[in-house]
């Protein structure tokens, strides 16, 4: 049996690790709400205490959940513009590729260089459909490697929280005018949440500690992104029905309500952006 990869990350890159293992935790069951087998490999191929740093994996469902529902906005697109471009900003270990690749979609990956590096072990890049670009999703390197020609959709899960909200609006504001007619679908976190988080007070009982989220999203914050230049509609995105009483059944039905569902507490705020297209002449 080869050895597995050791892995050392810590701050907000050790997250990817976190969203890997939830998925992988969801994937590995008979009545999985998300088949993700790349993922299980993934985590049996890595040297990390992924249990006693994180626990039983208890998140699996509302992770995989929140990835259904990426998902599902991927294959939306790519049945509109099966050879479109899908870009993924700060992607970590997300196995996302694998679970909606229609054949034909060019996939960029935009990653740290430590993260890109890390892909590169774990997941190696197989041009020309699939490729990295090792840099911040607040560089403009990534942009000279987005082709718009035949459809472009943007992808920013498990990213833009950590972002100051300055920050967050002008990436939005700098995709709306270099990409103008495309979508970005992201996610982030409410109020409550990102208070905790700053406050040092989301630690599980094993003692891991989620990083700083500074931008958090609120009715305010949304009517903040419509007025963007360039941003021509703002869209919530709910989540997928899932397993049981609570995901099945109670989420769902909170989920309905705007109010309810903008607190967090059935998954974070998930939203899509769609910039406005170039007028006519």
């Amino acid at each position: 049996m080869p050895d597995r990869e050791k892995v050392a990350l810590d701050g907000v890159p050790e997250t990817l690790l976190w969203n890997l293992y939830q998925r992988a935790a969801e994937a590995g069951r008979p009545d999985a709400v998300l088949r993700d087998p790349k993922a299980v490999e993934l985590v049996d191929a890595l040297d990390y205490p992924f249990a006693d740093r994180f626990g039983a994996g208890r998140l699996g469902q509302w992770q995989a959940l929140r990835a259904r529902r990426f998902d599902q906005e991927v294959r939306r697109f790519l049945d509109e513009h099966p050879d479109g471009q899908v870009v993924a900003l700060g992607e970590g270990l997300e196995t996302q590729f694998w679970r909606v690749d229609n054949g034909r979609v060019r996939w960029l990956t935009v990653e740290l260089p430590e993260t890109a590096e890390l892909r590169a072990r774990l997941l190696p890049d197989d041009p020309p459909r699939r490729r990295t670009v090792a840099c911040s999703a607040l560089e403009e390197e990534w942009t000279r490697h987005a082709d718009p020609a035949n459809g472009l959709l943007l992808s920013a899960q498990g990213l833009l929280m950590y972002f100051e909200p300055d920050q967050v609006h002008r990436l939005l504001a700098w995709c709306a005018e270099r990409f103008p007619g495309a979508t970005m679908i992201f996610d982030g976190v409410p109020p409550w949440f990102s208070r905790r988080t700053l406050e040092g007070r989301m630690t599980t009982a094993q003692g891991y500690q989620a990083p700083p989220m500074p931008w958090a999203v609120d009715a305010a914050e949304k009517a903040r992104i419509r007025a963007l230049d360039g941003v021509a509609e703002l869209r919530d995105l709910r989540p997928p029905r899932g397993r049981g009483p609570l995901y099945g059944a109670l989420f769902p039905l909170l989920n309905r309500l705007r109010p309810i569902r903008e607190l967090g507490v059935t998954g974070l705020p998930i939203m899509a952006v769609r910039f406005a297209a170039p007028a006519h002449a």
